[in-house]
């Protein structure tokens, strides 16, 4: 027989030429042991990846979790240190006006003359208001004003006052301020009715 035979059904077979076994036997097992391997990764392979995955976004969250507890911490010690410290500003600017007061109370012991004194206050209170409105701080303005509720608070209503006085101001009791445009004070006031 040559190499080539031709089998039953008409079609060309190579012929086997004599092996050897145990190089065919470990052939085998070497094709089945790396099926089998292939098979156990591709089985693996997903759970581990996704166990992979989940201990790698595990540690995702802990960093994240550990970095907003710090944010957390440093916000509420900056909220903490804002309110201790937030007035540290106005207060440095009030400083002055009070060493005028101070000097203002020396020099009154040493005068009789109460044009002095009231002259010293009023420069004293102009200062105080420059100082404030520096600060953002404004009066409400209350003369010949419309009764507006979001600044002034009604504590009177005068009667008889006439139809062009009614749901005006007519008197200011006590002034009113407000704080970057934010009423801190509303002005108590007597309302035309």
């Amino acid at each position: 027989m040559t190499e080539r035979d031709i089998n039953i059904e008409g079609e060309e077979t190579l012929d086997e030429a004599p092996v050897d076994e145990t190089a065919k036997e470990a052939a085998t097992e070497e094709n089945t042991s790396e099926e089998t391997a292939a098979e156990t990764e591709e089985e693996k392979d997903p759970l581990e990846k996704a166990q992979e995955q989940i201990e790698e976004l595990k540690t995702q969250l802990l960093y994240k979790v550990a970095e907003f507890e710090n944010y957390r911490k440093r916000t509420l010690k900056e909220r903490a240190e804002l309110i201790l410290n937030g007035g540290e500003k106005v207060i440095t600017a009030i400083l002055p006006i009070i060493d005028d007061m101070e000097r203002a109370i020396e020099n009154g012991a040493k005068t009789d003359d109460p044009e002095v004194l009231r002259e010293g206050m009023t420069l004293i209170h102009q200062k105080f208001m420059k100082t404030l409105e520096s600060q953002g701080v404004s009066k409400i303005d209350t003369k010949d004003a419309d009764f507006d509720t979001d600044v002034h608070e009604a504590v009177a209503m005068v009667p008889g006052m006439g139809e062009d006085k009614k749901g005006k101001v007519i008197d200011c009791l006590q002034e009113g301020y407000k704080l970057n445009d934010k009423v801190i004070r509303h002005a108590k006031v007597a309302v035309g009715q």
